[in-house]
């Protein structure tokens, strides 16, 4: 057993070095370009249609809200990767890896709304009359690939056990570090938690996920701008490293290692990645469901969630590490995940700490909501609607089983089993690309939707 993990263990770390890295980069410029770079052309256009209409009703069909849509999306983004995994790329990258997160995050928004455009083009009803839609349904309707979406669909709804299982260890450890209390009991909680969301579908999934992911991430950015506020005069200072030593390698300081340019580069990219998911086929699953009248209008939400994400939150988490210098502490190295609280701690006293562990514990739990949610889509997909609700009882199991260690073992296989989906879904993209610009040309061309959006901005005005 332990040669085997050593070997996906090694199959692993060179798939998601620079293979995927390239193939996640490249195929966000490919489609940047082939889109016109519109997301840097009409970024006010795009901010009033998502953000700037939460209190207009939207328009067309759909079961839930565009918003709820957005919220469900980023449950299964926001969460470890931008508290515990930012530092990483610091510590292993230096600075400098912050400006590739952001650069890979301005073009792997390309990937996600091509992506979300596609499920909502490719969505059907199912039994219950809720919109469903996802890889596995662009690669059935659109590819006529039904074998592709069946690997992709399997894969998923298997990954995410074990998957469950490090969700449900991660909130454990951080309640019974903060509060002392037994894993099991933990456990026990979160399931049935999660168990009262989960079993109303997708409708009561948005209504919680809505509630509670602004709320969670506005007190996390709120405190980091505290900080940022009390550090305002480091500042520059913090701007300085992350663009001097984006392009060039950063010697040793105090606990930090030091870095060469091909590591600032790789840890960016693949912080950014693994916080924003594009490319992985998760997120259009959520946005499949959003009422819209237009597969495109829906694809500015998943725009929105890369920089709710990605630019915003990794930034916030960026700029607290570095400006509180946590990172050149002896030792710092070791642990680079507890950095955030450290930094926190520095400035909030043990309350700091306290809130860090209670951002993540609600950024877990509402993750293992939605990733539940997920799988029960695949096995719908494969196997009906009485799969779908099977399937939820098994990942309920798997909180409890994560909680008190049993990930342990089986972590190994998580990265090679994202591969797997990860893969299938970007080929999927590319060949549907053409139908994706298509889309996007008919938005912005079409007298129902860009230009009548438009016209009635200037006479608003």
């Amino acid at each position: 057993m332990d040669k085997l993990l050593e070997i996906v263990a090694s199959i692993s770390g060179w798939l998601w070095g620079y293979p995927i890295i390239l193939l996640l980069a490249g195929t966000g410029l490919y489609l940047t370009f082939m889109l016109g770079f519109f997301q840097f052309r009409y970024p006010v256009y795009i901010f009033k249609q998502t953000f700037g209409s939460i209190f207009k009703k939207p328009k067309g069909k759909g079961t839930v809200t565009p918003l709820q849509a957005l919220t469900s999306a980023l449950s299964s983004t926001i969460g470890a990767a931008n508290i515990v995994g930012v530092p990483a790329a610091i510590m292993f990258g230096g600075p400098g890896a912050v400006f590739w997160m952001w650069v890979i995050a301005l073009i792997g928004m390309a990937i996600k709304f091509s992506e979300s455009v596609l499920a909502v083009k490719y969505r059907e009803k199912n039994e219950e009359g809720e919109y469903v839609g996802g890889p596995m349904y662009y690669m059935t309707k659109g590819l006529n690939m039904k074998w592709l979406g069946v690997i992709f669909a399997f894969a998923l709804m298997i990954e995410l056990i074990p998957s469950i299982m490090v969700q449900g260890n991660a909130v454990a450890a951080a309640v019974g570090e903060t509060f002392s209390i037994n894993g099991l009991y933990t456990g026990i909680a979160v399931a049935v938690l999660v168990s009262l969301v989960v079993f109303g579908g997708i409708k009561r999934i948005g209504k919680v996920t809505e509630i509670v992911v602004p709320f969670m991430a506005l007190i996390y950015v709120g405190s980091a701008l505290i900080i940022l506020f009390m550090n305002l005069g480091k500042l520059p200072e913090v701007l300085e490293l992350i663009f001097t030593y984006a392009f060039q390698p950063m010697s040793a300081i105090g606990g930090f290692a030091g870095a060469a340019i091909g590591e600032i580069i790789r840890w960016g990219f693949a912080r950014g990645l693994y916080s924003n998911e594009a490319g992985l086929g998760t997120a259009p699953i959520a946005h499949a469901a959003a009422t819209t009248d237009h597969p495109v209008r829906q694809g500015f939400w998943a725009i929105v969630g890369i920089v709710v994400d990605t630019l915003i939150v990794c930034t916030a988490t960026a700029f607290v590490v570095l400006s509180s210098g946590v990172w050149t502490r002896e030792g710092a190295m070791e642990d680079p995940s507890a950095l955030t609280a450290a930094a926190f701690t520095q400035y909030f006293g043990s309350f700091g700490g306290v809130l860090v562990a209670i951002s993540l514990i609600f950024f877990v739990i509402s993750t293992i909501i939605v990733v539940v949610f997920y799988g029960s889509k695949m096995a719908e997909f494969l196997f009906g609607s009485f799969a779908g609700k099977a399937i939820k009882v098994v990942y309920i199991g798997a909180i409890v089983l994560g909680s008190v260690g049993a990930a342990k073992t089986i972590w190994q296989f998580l990265d090679l089993a994202l591969a797997m989906i990860l893969i299938p879904n970007i080929v999927a993209v590319l060949l549907l690309s053409k139908e994706v610009k298509q889309l996007k040309n008919e938005f912005f061309t079409s007298e129902k939707y860009y230009l009548k959006d438009i016209k009635k901005d200037d006479s608003a005005a």
